[in-house]
Parts: C-alpha cells; sequence; structure tokens
C-alpha cells in the first residue's frame, strides 16, 4: 500500500514537472519572438528616433 502511494506521488510529480517544462518553453518562445519583432520595428524607424 505505501509503494502504490510513493508511485502514484512520483508519477503525479513527474507529470507536473513534464507540463511546466513545455509552458516555459512556449512562453520563452513567445517571448523571444516578441523581442525579435519590437527589435525589427526599432531597426525600421532608426532615423525618426533621437535622444
Amino acid at each position: 500500500m505505501d509503494m502504490e502511494k510513493i508511485y502514484l506521488t512520483m508519477k503525479r510529480t513527474g507529470a507536473g514537472n513534464i507540463v511546466l517544462g513545455i509552458l516555459s518553453i512556449c512562453i520563452g518562445l513567445a517571448s523571444g519572438i516578441m523581442l525579435i519583432i519590437t527589435g525589427a520595428n526599432l531597426l525600421k524607424k532608426k532615423k525618426h528616433l533621437s535622444f
């Protein structure tokens, strides 16, 4: 009985880690794409910017 609880806990923990890993990859890709797009917009409007 105790071993079943341990294996169930390990199974849930592993599944949770996989889900968190997939979410981290998706968020990283989305933020990287957004940074590339905003950087391209800044380069396109470079001559209109003055500091």
